[in-house]
C-alpha cells in the first residue's frame, strides 16, 4: 500500500483508527517510501499521549477540536487553544485543528492558533448541495473553497 501510494504522488496518509503505539510496522514501511504520518490528538488525550504522538508524527499534527463525530459546528470548542498550545510545547511541527470547521469565520479564528485548518464535511455538503440543486460541483467547491483561504489570509 504505501508503495503503491507513493508511486502515485501521495505525500502523507491520516489513519484515525491506527495508534501510534500499534504503527511500528506501518511507520517503518511510511518511511521507506517518504510518506508523512499523521496522527491525530484529541482533547481528551493525556500528556503522555500527546507526547507519544508528537514525536510519531511527521508532516503535521491533526489536533481534533472536539470529542465524537466530525461534521460541521456552529461554534468551535473553547478547547482548541489550550491544546494546541500543550502541543506546541511538546513540538515544532505544524498543527491542523479539525472536525467542525465548517465555514471561514472558523478558518479565521483556527488561524490565529494554529498552522492549518482541517475542512471536509463541510466540503462534501457542499458538493452535495450542488448536486442537489443542479450546480456544477467542482464549481461550489472552488467557491467554498476560495472563501476559505481568503478568511485564512485574514
Amino acid at each position: 500500500f504505501c508503495r503503491d501510494a507513493a508511486s502515485v504522488g501521495v505525500d502523507g496518509l491520516i489513519i484515525p483508527d491506527l495508534p501510534p503505539e500499534e504503527a511500528i510496522e506501518y511507520l517503518e514501511l511510511a518511511n521507506k517510501y517518504e510518506l508523512a504520518t499523521v496522527f491525530l490528538a484529541a482533547p481528551t488525550s493525556s500528556p503522555d499521549r500527546l507526547r507519544l504522538i508528537a514525536s510519531a508524527s511527521s508532516g503535521f499534527i491533526y489536533c481534533v477540536s472536539i470529542t465524537g463525530v466530525t461534521g460541521a459546528r456552529e461554534r468551535l470548542s473553547d478547547e482548541i487553544g489550550p491544546m494546541v498550545e500543550r502541543l506546541r510545547g511538546l513540538t515544532d511541527k505544524p498543527i491542523g485543528v479539525g472536525f467542525g470547521i465548517s465555514n471561514p469565520e472558523h478558518v479565521k479564528e483556527v488561524g490565529k492558533i494554529a498552522d492549518a485548518a482541517i475542512v471536509g464535511s463541510a466540503i462534501i455538503r457542499t458538493m452535495e448541495e450542488a448536486i442537489k440543486s443542479g450546480r456544477d460541483p467542482i464549481w461550489a467547491v472552488e467557491r467554498f473553497a476560495s472563501s476559505l483561504a481568503e478568511a485564512a489570509h485574514q
